[in-house]
Protein backbone atom coordinates (compact mmCIF):
# COMPACT_ATOMS: atom_id res chain seq x y z
CA UNK A 1 0.00 0.00 0.00
CA UNK A 2 1.33 2.90 -1.40
CA UNK A 3 2.48 5.38 2.38
CA UNK A 4 2.79 8.89 0.58
CA UNK A 5 0.30 10.44 -2.13
CA UNK A 6 1.08 12.56 -4.79
CA UNK A 7 -1.09 15.23 -6.27
CA UNK A 8 -0.86 16.72 -9.44
CA UNK A 9 -1.95 20.37 -8.90
CA UNK A 10 -3.73 22.55 -11.47
CA UNK A 11 -3.91 26.44 -10.23
CA UNK A 12 -6.20 28.25 -12.17
CA UNK A 13 -6.00 31.44 -13.02
CA UNK A 14 -8.06 34.21 -15.38
CA UNK A 15 -6.00 37.29 -17.27
CA UNK A 16 -7.99 39.88 -15.68
CA UNK A 17 -7.76 38.84 -12.34
CA UNK A 18 -4.97 40.05 -10.10
CA UNK A 19 -2.10 38.13 -10.86
CA UNK A 20 -0.18 38.06 -7.48
CA UNK A 21 -3.61 35.79 -6.08
CA UNK A 22 -2.22 32.94 -8.66
CA UNK A 23 1.64 33.30 -7.35
CA UNK A 24 0.09 33.65 -3.35
CA UNK A 25 -2.59 30.68 -4.35
CA UNK A 26 -0.30 28.38 -5.41
CA UNK A 27 3.15 28.96 -3.17
CA UNK A 28 0.07 28.18 -0.47
CA UNK A 29 -1.37 25.38 -1.86
CA UNK A 30 2.25 23.60 -2.08
CA UNK A 31 3.00 24.58 1.12
CA UNK A 32 -0.40 22.99 2.89
CA UNK A 33 0.55 19.52 0.87
CA UNK A 34 3.77 19.26 2.38
CA UNK A 35 3.02 20.21 5.40
CA UNK A 36 0.63 16.82 5.68
CA UNK A 37 3.14 14.66 3.70
CA UNK A 38 1.94 15.05 0.23
CA UNK A 39 4.11 15.07 -2.82
CA UNK A 40 3.34 17.79 -5.59
CA UNK A 41 3.51 17.69 -9.24
CA UNK A 42 3.07 21.46 -10.48
CA UNK A 43 4.28 23.94 -13.06
CA UNK A 44 6.99 25.92 -12.32
CA UNK A 45 6.81 29.85 -12.86
CA UNK A 46 9.63 29.72 -15.51
CA UNK A 47 7.09 27.21 -17.43
CA UNK A 48 3.84 29.37 -17.59
CA UNK A 49 2.93 32.68 -16.14
CA UNK A 50 3.02 32.30 -12.05
CA UNK A 51 3.04 28.51 -12.69
CA UNK A 52 -0.92 28.82 -13.35
CA UNK A 53 -2.92 27.50 -16.20
CA UNK A 54 -4.74 29.84 -18.11
CA UNK A 55 -4.52 29.56 -21.98
CA UNK A 56 -4.31 26.78 -24.39
CA UNK A 57 -0.75 26.36 -24.37
CA UNK A 58 -0.55 26.39 -20.53
CA UNK A 59 -3.04 23.21 -20.60
CA UNK A 60 -0.73 21.52 -23.21
CA UNK A 61 2.55 22.22 -20.95
CA UNK A 62 0.38 20.46 -17.93
CA UNK A 63 -1.14 17.79 -19.58
CA UNK A 64 2.28 17.18 -20.65
CA UNK A 65 3.88 17.46 -17.05
CA UNK A 66 1.14 15.50 -15.85
CA UNK A 67 2.13 12.72 -18.87
CA UNK A 68 5.70 12.63 -17.64
CA UNK A 69 4.18 11.42 -13.98
CA UNK A 70 1.38 9.74 -14.62
CA UNK A 71 2.56 6.21 -13.00
CA UNK A 72 3.66 8.84 -9.88
CA UNK A 73 0.34 11.04 -9.35
CA UNK A 74 -2.37 9.69 -7.39
CA UNK A 75 -5.28 12.59 -7.98
CA UNK A 76 -5.70 15.70 -8.99
CA UNK A 77 -6.05 19.22 -7.37
CA UNK A 78 -7.68 22.02 -8.96
CA UNK A 79 -7.15 24.96 -6.83
CA UNK A 80 -8.60 28.27 -7.54
CA UNK A 81 -7.05 31.67 -6.34
CA UNK A 82 -9.25 33.55 -8.13
CA UNK A 83 -11.85 32.87 -10.56
CA UNK A 84 -9.80 30.48 -12.77
CA UNK A 85 -10.02 29.78 -16.48
CA UNK A 86 -12.27 26.81 -17.00
CA UNK A 87 -11.56 25.35 -20.48
CA UNK A 88 -7.70 25.77 -19.88
CA UNK A 89 -8.58 23.75 -16.75
CA UNK A 90 -10.61 21.15 -17.70
CA UNK A 91 -8.32 20.44 -21.28
CA UNK A 92 -5.05 20.38 -19.05
CA UNK A 93 -6.93 17.08 -17.55
CA UNK A 94 -8.28 15.35 -20.67
CA UNK A 95 -5.37 16.36 -22.27
CA UNK A 96 -3.01 14.46 -19.61
CA UNK A 97 -4.91 11.18 -20.08
CA UNK A 98 -5.17 10.70 -16.28
CA UNK A 99 -7.96 8.83 -15.15
CA UNK A 100 -7.65 9.93 -10.95
CA UNK A 101 -9.88 11.85 -8.49
CA UNK A 102 -9.94 15.30 -8.66
CA UNK A 103 -10.47 17.61 -5.89
CA UNK A 104 -12.02 21.28 -6.98
CA UNK A 105 -10.65 24.03 -4.24
CA UNK A 106 -11.55 27.42 -4.33
CA UNK A 107 -10.15 29.88 -2.08
CA UNK A 108 -12.29 32.89 -0.01
CA UNK A 109 -12.72 36.38 -0.57
CA UNK A 110 -12.33 38.18 2.56
CA UNK A 111 -15.39 41.06 2.52
CA UNK A 112 -12.36 43.77 4.14
CA UNK A 113 -10.68 43.46 0.71
CA UNK A 114 -12.86 43.10 -2.09
CA UNK A 115 -11.68 46.29 -4.07
CA UNK A 116 -10.20 45.15 -7.72
CA UNK A 117 -6.51 45.06 -6.84
CA UNK A 118 -7.56 41.92 -4.25
CA UNK A 119 -10.75 40.36 -5.39
CA UNK A 120 -11.07 36.58 -6.05
CA UNK A 121 -14.41 35.34 -7.50
CA UNK A 122 -13.36 32.19 -6.67
CA UNK A 123 -16.93 31.50 -5.23
CA UNK A 124 -17.91 31.57 -8.70
CA UNK A 125 -15.65 30.17 -10.88
CA UNK A 126 -15.88 27.28 -9.13
CA UNK A 127 -18.79 26.58 -10.83
CA UNK A 128 -17.84 27.39 -13.82
CA UNK A 129 -15.35 24.93 -12.96
CA UNK A 130 -17.42 22.12 -11.98
CA UNK A 131 -19.92 22.80 -14.84
CA UNK A 132 -17.11 22.42 -18.05
CA UNK A 133 -15.76 19.07 -16.14
CA UNK A 134 -18.98 17.81 -15.93
CA UNK A 135 -19.16 18.54 -19.51
CA UNK A 136 -16.31 16.53 -20.34
CA UNK A 137 -17.01 13.52 -18.51
CA UNK A 138 -14.46 14.45 -16.09
CA UNK A 139 -15.36 13.04 -12.63
CA UNK A 140 -14.59 15.22 -9.71
CA UNK A 141 -15.00 16.03 -5.57
CA UNK A 142 -15.67 19.10 -3.77
CA UNK A 143 -14.26 20.22 -0.31
CA UNK A 144 -16.92 19.88 2.78
CA UNK A 145 -17.06 24.04 2.68
CA UNK A 146 -17.84 25.78 -1.24
CA UNK A 147 -14.93 28.29 -0.56
CA UNK A 148 -11.56 27.21 1.48
CA UNK A 149 -8.17 28.80 2.57
CA UNK A 150 -5.35 25.79 1.68
CA UNK A 151 -3.74 27.27 5.00
CA UNK A 152 -7.08 26.11 6.88
CA UNK A 153 -7.16 22.99 9.14
CA UNK A 154 -11.11 22.57 7.32
CA UNK A 155 -8.83 21.89 4.00
CA UNK A 156 -6.40 19.53 5.88
CA UNK A 157 -9.72 17.64 6.85
CA UNK A 158 -10.35 17.70 2.74
CA UNK A 159 -7.11 16.49 1.75
CA UNK A 160 -7.14 13.68 4.09
CA UNK A 161 -10.37 13.12 2.76
CA UNK A 162 -9.38 13.65 -0.55
CA UNK A 163 -6.17 11.10 -0.23
CA UNK A 164 -8.78 8.10 1.14
CA UNK A 165 -10.82 8.55 -1.75
CA UNK A 166 -7.61 8.35 -4.05
CA UNK A 167 -5.99 4.89 -1.79
CA UNK A 168 -9.38 3.57 -2.60
CA UNK A 169 -9.95 4.27 -6.12
CA UNK A 170 -5.82 3.66 -6.83
CA UNK A 171 -6.14 0.60 -4.51
CA UNK A 172 -8.08 -0.72 -6.92
CA UNK A 173 -7.15 -0.44 -10.34
CA UNK A 174 -5.44 -3.66 -11.68
CA UNK A 175 -6.09 -5.22 -8.43
CA UNK A 176 -5.20 -9.17 -7.82
CA UNK A 177 -6.92 -11.37 -5.59
CA UNK A 178 -6.07 -14.79 -4.76
CA UNK A 179 -9.27 -17.12 -3.88
CA UNK A 180 -7.55 -20.39 -2.37
CA UNK A 181 -9.73 -23.06 -2.23
CA UNK A 182 -13.34 -23.79 -3.54
CA UNK A 183 -16.62 -21.48 -2.03
CA UNK A 184 -17.43 -24.11 0.83
CA UNK A 185 -20.86 -25.86 -0.34
CA UNK A 186 -22.94 -24.87 2.78
CA UNK A 187 -21.76 -20.96 1.43
CA UNK A 188 -23.95 -20.33 -1.24
CA UNK A 189 -24.35 -16.66 0.04
CA UNK A 190 -19.95 -16.34 -1.01
CA UNK A 191 -20.86 -16.57 -4.44
CA UNK A 192 -19.85 -13.84 -6.94
CA UNK A 193 -19.36 -13.04 -10.58
CA UNK A 194 -15.58 -13.07 -11.43
CA UNK A 195 -16.97 -11.88 -15.02
CA UNK A 196 -18.30 -8.24 -13.22
CA UNK A 197 -15.57 -8.07 -10.80
CA UNK A 198 -12.81 -8.24 -14.19
CA UNK A 199 -14.94 -5.74 -16.06
CA UNK A 200 -14.12 -3.77 -13.18
CA UNK A 201 -10.48 -4.46 -13.51
CA UNK A 202 -10.11 -6.42 -10.37
CA UNK A 203 -8.93 -9.76 -11.44
CA UNK A 204 -9.35 -13.32 -9.77
CA UNK A 205 -6.36 -16.29 -9.60
CA UNK A 206 -7.46 -19.15 -8.57
CA UNK A 207 -5.27 -21.70 -6.55
CA UNK A 208 -6.92 -25.09 -5.49
CA UNK A 209 -6.46 -26.38 -1.72
CA UNK A 210 -4.63 -29.59 -3.33
CA UNK A 211 -1.74 -27.46 -4.63
CA UNK A 212 -1.54 -25.65 -1.12
CA UNK A 213 -1.34 -29.36 0.26
CA UNK A 214 0.98 -30.64 -2.06
CA UNK A 215 3.80 -27.81 -2.14
CA UNK A 216 3.61 -28.20 1.65
CA UNK A 217 4.37 -31.92 1.82
CA UNK A 218 7.53 -30.97 -0.04
CA UNK A 219 8.41 -28.80 2.40
CA UNK A 220 10.98 -29.40 4.69
CA UNK A 221 10.78 -28.80 8.33
CA UNK A 222 13.61 -26.76 8.36
CA UNK A 223 12.63 -24.85 5.38
CA UNK A 224 13.99 -21.27 5.53
CA UNK A 225 10.45 -19.91 4.73
CA UNK A 226 8.84 -22.22 7.30
CA UNK A 227 10.89 -21.32 10.03
CA UNK A 228 10.90 -17.59 9.39
CA UNK A 229 7.20 -18.08 9.44
CA UNK A 230 7.20 -19.89 12.36
CA UNK A 231 9.05 -17.08 14.47
CA UNK A 232 6.89 -14.58 13.07
CA UNK A 233 3.57 -16.52 14.08
CA UNK A 234 5.24 -16.56 17.74
CA UNK A 235 6.15 -13.65 17.94
CA UNK A 236 2.61 -12.26 16.47
CA UNK A 237 0.01 -13.90 19.59
CA UNK A 238 0.38 -16.01 22.54
CA UNK A 239 0.74 -20.08 21.65
CA UNK A 240 0.59 -21.24 25.63
CA UNK A 241 -0.87 -24.68 24.78
CA UNK A 242 -0.63 -25.21 21.28
CA UNK A 243 1.38 -28.22 20.18
CA UNK A 244 4.24 -27.31 18.32
CA UNK A 245 3.28 -29.73 15.50
CA UNK A 246 0.52 -27.92 14.87
CA UNK A 247 2.66 -24.80 15.09
CA UNK A 248 4.69 -25.62 12.62
CA UNK A 249 1.62 -26.55 10.01
CA UNK A 250 0.25 -23.22 10.18
CA UNK A 251 4.02 -21.73 9.45
CA UNK A 252 4.48 -24.17 6.69
CA UNK A 253 0.39 -22.87 5.06
CA UNK A 254 1.73 -19.73 5.80
CA UNK A 255 5.07 -19.96 4.15
CA UNK A 256 3.46 -21.55 0.89
CA UNK A 257 0.62 -18.97 0.49
CA UNK A 258 2.85 -16.29 0.90
CA UNK A 259 5.14 -17.62 -1.85
CA UNK A 260 2.18 -18.55 -4.43
CA UNK A 261 0.21 -14.45 -3.42
CA UNK A 262 4.12 -12.98 -4.63
CA UNK A 263 4.34 -15.39 -7.42
CA UNK A 264 0.73 -14.19 -8.71
CA UNK A 265 0.91 -10.77 -7.45
CA UNK A 266 -1.93 -11.09 -5.35
CA UNK A 267 -1.99 -8.53 -2.99
CA UNK A 268 -5.27 -9.51 -0.77
CA UNK A 269 -6.55 -13.77 -0.62
CA UNK A 270 -9.80 -15.35 0.16
CA UNK A 271 -9.07 -18.55 1.61
CA UNK A 272 -11.50 -21.87 1.88
CA UNK A 273 -11.45 -22.79 5.25
CA UNK A 274 -14.59 -25.05 6.51
CA UNK A 275 -13.90 -27.87 6.85
CA UNK A 276 -11.53 -29.53 4.67
CA UNK A 277 -8.24 -28.04 6.19
CA UNK A 278 -9.36 -29.14 9.54
CA UNK A 279 -10.23 -32.57 8.65
CA UNK A 280 -7.09 -33.31 5.84
CA UNK A 281 -4.52 -30.85 7.26
CA UNK A 282 -5.11 -30.87 10.80
CA UNK A 283 -4.75 -26.30 11.86
CA UNK A 284 -7.04 -23.60 10.70
CA UNK A 285 -5.89 -20.94 8.89
CA UNK A 286 -7.04 -17.90 11.21
CA UNK A 287 -3.50 -16.93 12.55
CA UNK A 288 -1.94 -16.94 9.21
CA UNK A 289 -4.85 -15.09 7.57
CA UNK A 290 -5.27 -12.74 10.93
CA UNK A 291 -1.04 -11.63 10.15
CA UNK A 292 -2.10 -11.07 6.58
CA UNK A 293 -5.27 -8.93 7.35
CA UNK A 294 -2.99 -7.05 10.15
CA UNK A 295 -0.33 -6.11 7.25
CA UNK A 296 -2.91 -4.55 5.54
CA UNK A 297 -3.18 -7.90 2.67
CA UNK A 298 -6.41 -8.40 3.76
CA UNK A 299 -7.73 -12.07 3.83
CA UNK A 300 -11.46 -13.81 4.27
CA UNK A 301 -12.65 -16.78 5.06
CA UNK A 302 -14.98 -18.94 3.08
CA UNK A 303 -13.72 -17.71 -0.09
CA UNK A 304 -15.45 -14.77 0.42
CA UNK A 305 -13.94 -12.96 -2.13
CA UNK A 306 -15.50 -9.82 -2.61
CA UNK A 307 -16.13 -9.73 0.84
CA UNK A 308 -11.86 -9.29 0.90
CA UNK A 309 -12.58 -6.81 -1.57
CA UNK A 310 -14.87 -4.86 1.12
CA UNK A 311 -11.97 -5.50 3.72
CA UNK A 312 -9.39 -3.81 1.41
CA UNK A 313 -11.33 -1.04 0.38
CA UNK A 314 -11.94 0.14 4.26
CA UNK A 315 -8.23 -1.05 4.83
CA UNK A 316 -7.07 1.33 1.84
CA UNK A 317 -9.22 4.50 3.08
CA UNK A 318 -8.17 4.35 6.72
CA UNK A 319 -4.66 2.40 6.34
CA UNK A 320 -5.72 0.00 9.44
CA UNK A 321 -6.56 -3.14 9.45
CA UNK A 322 -9.63 -4.47 8.17
CA UNK A 323 -11.76 -8.27 9.70
CA UNK A 324 -14.63 -9.92 8.16
CA UNK A 325 -17.04 -10.27 10.48
CA UNK A 326 -20.70 -12.12 10.96
CA UNK A 327 -23.78 -9.51 11.66
CA UNK A 328 -24.14 -13.20 14.17
CA UNK A 329 -26.45 -12.10 16.82
CA UNK A 330 -28.85 -9.45 18.48
CA UNK A 331 -27.79 -8.08 21.87
CA UNK A 332 -30.15 -8.23 24.16
CA UNK A 333 -33.51 -5.98 23.08
CA UNK A 334 -31.04 -2.84 21.86
CA UNK A 335 -32.66 -2.49 18.71
CA UNK A 336 -29.63 -0.38 17.87
CA UNK A 337 -26.95 -3.41 19.20
CA UNK A 338 -25.57 -6.68 17.51
CA UNK A 339 -23.20 -8.89 18.22
CA UNK A 340 -20.01 -8.66 15.02
CA UNK A 341 -18.47 -12.77 15.43
CA UNK A 342 -16.20 -14.71 13.43
CA UNK A 343 -14.12 -17.58 14.44
CA UNK A 344 -11.88 -16.32 14.32
CA UNK A 345 -9.22 -14.63 11.69
CA UNK A 346 -9.77 -11.12 13.02
CA UNK A 347 -6.31 -9.02 12.88
CA UNK A 348 -4.67 -8.34 16.19
CA UNK A 349 -5.16 -4.90 15.80
CA UNK A 350 -8.93 -5.66 16.75
CA UNK A 351 -8.14 -7.30 19.88
CA UNK A 352 -8.51 -6.01 23.66
CA UNK A 353 -6.11 -9.14 24.00
CA UNK A 354 -5.84 -12.06 22.25
CA UNK A 355 -4.20 -15.81 22.30
CA UNK A 356 -4.22 -18.66 19.99
CA UNK A 357 -6.70 -21.48 21.09
CA UNK A 358 -8.94 -23.82 19.01
CA UNK A 359 -11.64 -23.76 16.98
CA UNK A 360 -14.72 -24.33 19.22
CA UNK A 361 -17.55 -25.19 15.94
CA UNK A 362 -15.30 -27.35 13.96
CA UNK A 363 -13.74 -29.50 16.79
CA UNK A 364 -17.48 -30.52 17.93
CA UNK A 365 -16.90 -32.19 13.93
CA UNK A 366 -13.40 -32.86 13.36
CA UNK A 367 -12.08 -33.07 16.98
CA UNK A 368 -10.31 -30.34 19.09
CA UNK A 369 -6.86 -31.69 18.10
CA UNK A 370 -7.11 -30.49 14.25
CA UNK A 371 -8.63 -26.82 15.17
CA UNK A 372 -5.59 -25.09 16.12
CA UNK A 373 -4.43 -21.62 15.11
CA UNK A 374 -7.91 -19.35 15.78
CA UNK A 375 -7.01 -15.92 17.29
CA UNK A 376 -9.68 -15.57 20.15
CA UNK A 377 -10.57 -12.17 22.34
CA UNK A 378 -12.89 -9.77 22.95
CA UNK A 379 -13.14 -7.19 20.09
CA UNK A 380 -12.12 -3.42 21.68
CA UNK A 381 -14.73 -0.95 21.67
CA UNK A 382 -13.76 2.20 19.43
CA UNK A 383 -15.05 4.23 16.31
CA UNK A 384 -16.66 1.59 13.39
CA UNK A 385 -16.80 2.10 9.87
CA UNK A 386 -18.61 -1.17 7.92
CA UNK A 387 -18.88 -2.06 4.34
CA UNK A 388 -20.52 -5.24 2.28
CA UNK A 389 -19.95 -4.95 -2.26
CA UNK A 390 -21.51 -7.35 -3.92
CA UNK A 391 -21.61 -8.76 -7.41
CA UNK A 392 -25.20 -8.26 -8.56
CA UNK A 393 -25.63 -10.81 -11.58
CA UNK A 394 -29.37 -9.87 -12.26
CA UNK A 395 -28.11 -6.69 -13.13
CA UNK A 396 -24.65 -6.73 -14.68
CA UNK A 397 -23.09 -4.32 -11.77
CA UNK A 398 -21.32 -3.93 -8.44
CA UNK A 399 -23.43 -3.04 -5.33
CA UNK A 400 -22.88 -2.11 -1.68
CA UNK A 401 -23.63 -0.70 1.42
CA UNK A 402 -21.12 1.39 4.01
CA UNK A 403 -22.05 2.85 6.98
CA UNK A 404 -20.63 3.71 10.61
CA UNK A 405 -21.16 2.84 14.32
CA UNK A 406 -19.02 2.08 17.31
CA UNK A 407 -17.66 -1.18 18.83
CA UNK A 408 -18.67 -0.88 22.60
CA UNK A 409 -17.13 -2.41 25.96
CA UNK A 410 -20.92 -3.67 26.54
CA UNK A 411 -20.72 -7.06 28.33
CA UNK A 412 -20.52 -10.32 26.58
CA UNK A 413 -19.19 -13.87 26.77
CA UNK A 414 -18.76 -15.88 24.07
CA UNK A 415 -15.88 -18.01 22.08
CA UNK A 416 -13.82 -16.60 18.66
CA UNK A 417 -13.30 -13.43 18.18
CA UNK A 418 -16.28 -11.01 18.97
CA UNK A 419 -17.78 -7.68 20.03
CA UNK A 420 -20.53 -5.67 20.26
CA UNK A 421 -21.89 -3.26 18.03
CA UNK A 422 -23.78 -0.09 18.06
CA UNK A 423 -25.29 1.56 14.85
CA UNK A 424 -27.84 4.03 14.78
CA UNK A 425 -31.09 2.65 13.30
CA UNK A 426 -29.50 -0.68 13.24
CA UNK A 427 -32.98 -1.82 12.39
CA UNK A 428 -33.31 0.17 9.15
CA UNK A 429 -30.08 -1.36 8.19
CA UNK A 430 -30.90 -4.44 8.88
CA UNK A 431 -33.77 -4.69 6.92
CA UNK A 432 -32.41 -2.94 3.71
CA UNK A 433 -29.62 -5.65 3.90
CA UNK A 434 -32.50 -8.30 4.25
CA UNK A 435 -34.75 -6.71 1.62
CA UNK A 436 -31.65 -6.58 -0.96
CA UNK A 437 -30.53 -9.92 -0.46
CA UNK A 438 -27.03 -9.00 0.82
CA UNK A 439 -24.48 -11.48 2.38
CA UNK A 440 -24.50 -11.89 6.65
CA UNK A 441 -20.55 -11.17 6.11
CA UNK A 442 -19.65 -7.66 6.26
CA UNK A 443 -16.00 -6.03 6.82
CA UNK A 444 -15.38 -4.00 10.02
CA UNK A 445 -12.39 -1.10 10.35
CA UNK A 446 -11.57 0.64 13.05
CA UNK A 447 -12.12 4.48 11.61
CA UNK A 448 -14.60 6.62 10.15
CA UNK A 449 -13.91 6.30 6.96
CA UNK A 450 -17.47 6.04 5.22
CA UNK A 451 -17.65 9.03 3.54
CA UNK A 452 -14.37 8.25 1.16
CA UNK A 453 -15.15 4.90 0.64
CA UNK A 454 -18.52 5.93 -0.71
CA UNK A 455 -17.70 8.85 -2.69
CA UNK A 456 -15.12 6.70 -4.38
CA UNK A 457 -17.24 4.02 -5.24
CA UNK A 458 -20.25 6.21 -6.54
CA UNK A 459 -18.23 8.79 -8.10
CA UNK A 460 -14.93 7.16 -9.54
CA UNK A 461 -16.22 3.48 -9.39
CA UNK A 462 -20.00 3.66 -10.49
CA UNK A 463 -21.19 1.44 -8.18
CA UNK A 464 -24.37 1.42 -6.83
CA UNK A 465 -24.00 2.20 -2.95
CA UNK A 466 -26.32 2.96 -0.10
CA UNK A 467 -25.00 4.78 2.71
CA UNK A 468 -26.62 4.18 5.80
CA UNK A 469 -27.78 7.13 7.75
CA UNK A 470 -25.43 9.63 5.84
CA UNK A 471 -24.93 12.63 7.58
CA UNK A 472 -25.09 14.63 4.21
CA UNK A 473 -28.12 13.60 2.68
Amino acid sequence: MKKQLTFGVIVGSRGFFPHHLAKEGREEMIKALDADGYKSIVLSPEQTQHGAVQTPDDARHCAELFKKHREEIDGIIVTLPNFGEERAIVDAIRLSGLKVPVLVQATPDRADIMKIANRRDSFCGKMSACNNLMQYGIPYSLTALHTVSPSSEAFRKDLAWFAAVCRVVNGFHNLRIGAIGARPAAFNTVRYSEKLLELNGISVETLDLSEIMGRINRMKDTDDAAQSKLSAIKSYVSTTGIPNEALLKMAKLGAVIDGWMKETYCTISAIQCWTSLEEYFGVVPCTVMSMMSENLFSSACETDVVGVLSMYGLALASQTPSALLDWNNNYGDDPNKAVCFHCSNLPKHFFADVRMDFQEIIAGTVGKENTFGTCVGRVKAGAMSYLRFSTDDFHGKIRGYVGEGEFTNDPLETFGGAGVVKIPNMQRLLRFICEKGFEHHVAGNFSTVASPVYEAATRYLNWDMHYHDNPNA
